[in-house]
């Protein structure tokens, strides 16, 4: 048997197999998250047609996507995030089915042409995509087999398997599956969606799940300064030669120290970064103020605690809604600090449409919380008099 035959027609050393692998991997999850995720999805990127282009016959070839499938199961997913319709939640059918079998349950919400129509909008629509792309999806991963296994030989079985194999496991069960069970959250979203990490470098960014249900939108999924999205960085080479516009990033607090004016451009900072100041409220009053009681009592159970009250309503069980109440009935403090939030997310409803009158109950707010009793509360109080709208 010739070693052509063996080794086909590009013969490598073995680690020359696995980069290979990987780049046409990382390729393929470059594809999903700039093509298909931020700029088909999410409408938070504008790809040259040209980059466009390199993605959707990269993705054809090498996975097999259509592009208004795949789109249209995500959009559903953020309508329908962890609750009934959801297309592949852990919350709905559990983490090792999702691990194991979240391929198939997006092939089953995929093939549905209603959930196309409707969530598949505004996705490509010329010649290619309805005479090749679409229609014969079959054809692109056949013709990446016979050509891996040409140029690779008996290595190229293992390439093709990893390769076929790392959709279905990577996107489909750590991110739809870990991504909704297992991690830290950087914000309190209606979802379960959490941060995982370090699969930074193979997934592009997609990592950063709870970043991302908080700021759908957003062409940056990292938020944290050590955060790393490797789509992002990708994004900002291929802006600097013009490959790429960025439409829409999440916003990021900032404030001006000592500054004491409670006025609209106050309540336009609040709103526009509310998610980072519901963050900030857990951080610097609903934790301190769990410690704060748990060292009263000589108990050890403020971080429990606290994640209840942090944790959004929708995702408390029973048992945590159970637990929840007979705490805020014990403690007049935490009623406070629930209180003072809920009134505070209230601004938020009539901050676009009254904002003279926003500012007047923001205004309010800070007094009241500054006269609580409480020191957390009345810190933050003085922190959000600070808060400023973004640097033009």
């Amino acid at each position: 048997m010739s070693a052509e035959f063996l080794y086909g027609l590009a013969p490598l050393p073995w680690w020359g197999y696995v980069v290979v692998s990987f780049l046409t991997m990382q390729l393929m999850f470059l594809g999903i998250t700039l093509f298909l995720h931020r700029e088909q999805a999410h409408d938070a990127l504008e790809l040259h047609p040209a980059l466009r282009h390199v993605f959707r016959f990269w993705l054809w070839l090498a996975s097999g996507t259509v592009t208004k499938q795949w789109v249209a199961v995500h959009r559903k997913h953020h309508v329908f995030a962890d609750r009934e319709g959801d297309p592949h939640s852990p919350v709905l059918y559990g983490l090792r089915h999702v691990v194991l079998q979240g391929y198939e349950l997006y092939r089953a919400a995929a093939r549905d042409r209603v959930l196309q129509d409707h969530f598949g909008r505004g996705t490509p629509d010329d010649w290619i995509e309805r005479r090749l792309y679409s229609r014969l999806p079959w054809l692109g991963i056949t013709l990446f087999i016979v050509g891996e296994l040409a140029l690779f030989g008996v290595p190229g079985i293992i390439m093709v398997a990893v390769q076929i194999a790392a959709q279905p496991f990577f996107a489909a069960g750590i991110i739809n599956g870990v991504g909704h069970a297992v991690g830290y959250r950087s914000f309190e979203t209606d979802s379960a969606a959490t941060n995982i990490v370090p699969w930074g470098l193979l997934i592009a960014g997609e990592e950063l799940h709870n970043n991302h249900h908080a700021f759908p939108r957003s062409a940056r999924f990292s938020v944290q300064r050590w955060e790393l999205d490797l789509g992002w960085v990708f994004v900002r080479l291929f802006r600097a030669v013009g490959l790429i516009r960025v439409k829409w990033l999440a916003p990021s607090l900032h404030r001006v120290a000592g500054r004491e004016t409670v006025d609209s451009t106050t309540v336009q900072a609040l709103f526009a970064n509310r998610m980072h100041v519901l963050r900030d409220y857990a951080r610097r009053v609903v934790r301190p103020v769990c410690r704060d009681l748990a060292r009263a009592a000589g108990a050890q159970a403020a971080g429990r605690l606290a994640n209840l009250l942090v944790r959004h309503p929708k995702l408390l069980g029973e048992e945590g809604r159970r637990r929840l109440d007979a705490a805020l009935g014990e403690h007049e403090a935490l009623r406070a600090v629930v209180e003072f939030r809920e009134r505070l997310q209230q601004l938020w409803n009539e901050a676009h449409a009254n904002p003279g009158h926003a500012a007047a109950q923001l205004r309010e707010w800070c007094v009241l919380a500054e006269a609580s009793g409480i020191r957390a509360l009345r810190e933050f109080a003085r922190r959000v008099r600070s808060y400023v709208p973004a640097p033009a």
